[in-house]
């Protein structure tokens, strides 16, 4: 061991054989064992600078004397004890498998307090090549957010993946129906047994799992109202169909039901009290879109059916969540505000409901020169 005699106040600093300098602090006892932490620098000076800041933590109480542990051991502990009392199952699992296939055997071996910007950005430009970047970008957040508890925990002081930005998401253009478009596919359901669900996917944009999940203490016929509560979503560890609430407060809305909606919400009922009085049981009286014997509509027939309904009627072909993204383009379409339309199909964020707008922005431009050609040169 070589280097030269430390300073006053530099406590236990020595250089390495490798030329680098290693400091460290005592922590005093914990459990029967002495703790120190230590910390290798590039430069003498760079280290007693850190052993300085690690001094300051010390006395204040804000260093650990735990051991730090890797970024896969932070992981399990973290959906464990933190994220499963957070966030549904389906979003769980997930994480975990988010964990076991990609952040594990990449970045697992890092010690947290070893993790730097660099190791992410390198796990991110490696991840882009085999996932798409919106699923880069979700385990980016799901790393911030792990990290930051790990920082409000005293493991780490600072958050590497709060230093770091992510890929770049690329711009997708939404391609919605257009008005002729949807009167040709709410022709194309029209006498349907589930004619109201299509319905209330084109016209209200409800997403699928809480157009799924509706019941009928949801619907108010007498008003014309329905109340958005809760989703049906598939359990990912067992497969069963479940119930959960909306994911957000602003997801949980009360709509007006359009007339032709509500009168097909009504023939729709007395059809299904026919199918009930005719059938030998009934799963769950409840739901107000069902099967034949009364369960739940399994998403993946029910995106079926919708891409039937499209291939009869001669309709391009699109995703089922582009009729949401169809509700949304009639709306602003017909000048209806653009906050309106993200309270109506309860948008988390008001930019999402103008990604939108750019879609329909022409028609509604060309509209506005009109109706400015009226104001300006048609008066007198």
């Amino acid at each position: 061991m070589t280097g030269k005699r430390r300073g006053h106040g530099e406590g236990s600093i020595y250089q390495l054989p490798d030329g680098r300098f290693r400091a460290a602090i005592d922590l005093g006892w914990s459990n029967g064992k002495r703790r120190r932490k230590y910390v290798t620098r590039r430069t003498r000076a760079e280290v007693v600078k850190a052993l300085k800041e690690m001094t300051v933590l010390a006395e204040t109480g804000r260093l650990s004397t735990q051991r730090v542990p890797t970024l896969a051991q932070w992981m399990d502990t973290y959906l464990s004890e933190v994220a499963s009392a957070k966030v549904r199952p389906s979003t769980l699992h997930r994480y975990r498998e988010e964990v076991e296939h990609h952040i594990g055997p990449m970045l697992g071996r890092h010690r947290l307090d070893k993790l730097t910007p660099g190791h992410l950005t390198s796990f991110y430009r490696d991840r882009t090549t085999v996932l798409s970047v919106g699923s880069v970008r979700r385990m980016h957040a799901n790393l911030r957010r792990a990290l930051n508890v790990a920082v409000r925990w005293q493991l780490i002081h600072v958050n590497p993946a709060a230093l770091v930005e992510p890929p770049s998401l690329p711009h997708v253009e939404v391609r919605p129906y257009s008005l002729v478009e949807a009167r040709r596919f709410l022709r194309a359901v029209e006498g349907l047994r589930l004619e109201a669900r299509w319905l209330i996917g084109i016209a209200l944009g409800l997403r699928q799992g809480e157009v799924l999940g509706l019941r009928w203490d949801d619907v108010d016929l007498g008003s014309g109202t329905l109340r958005v509560r809760g989703q049906l979503q598939r359990n990912p560890d067992t497969g069963d169909l479940v119930f959960v609430e909306t994911k957000t407060a602003r997801s949980r809305r009360t709509l007006p039901l359009p007339p032709t909606v509500l009168e097909a919400l009504r023939r729709h009922q007395e059809r299904q009290a026919a199918e009930r009085f005719d059938a030998d049981s009934w799963a769950d009286p409840a739901l107000v879109f069902a099967t034949a014997v009364g369960t739940p509509i399994h998403p993946r027939n029910d995106y079926r059916s919708f891409r039937e309904i499209i291939r009869r009627a001669g309709l391009r072909q699109v995703r089922l969540h582009d009729l949401r993204h169809t509700a949304a383009s009639v709306l602003l379409a017909q000048g209806v505000p653009a906050r309106v339309v993200m309270e109506i199909l309860g948008h988390s964020q008001i930019s999402v409901t103008l990604n939108i707008y750019a879609h329909v922005a022409p028609e509604i431009a060309r509209e506005a020169a009109s109706r400015l050609e009226g104001a300006l040169w048609s008066g007198e």
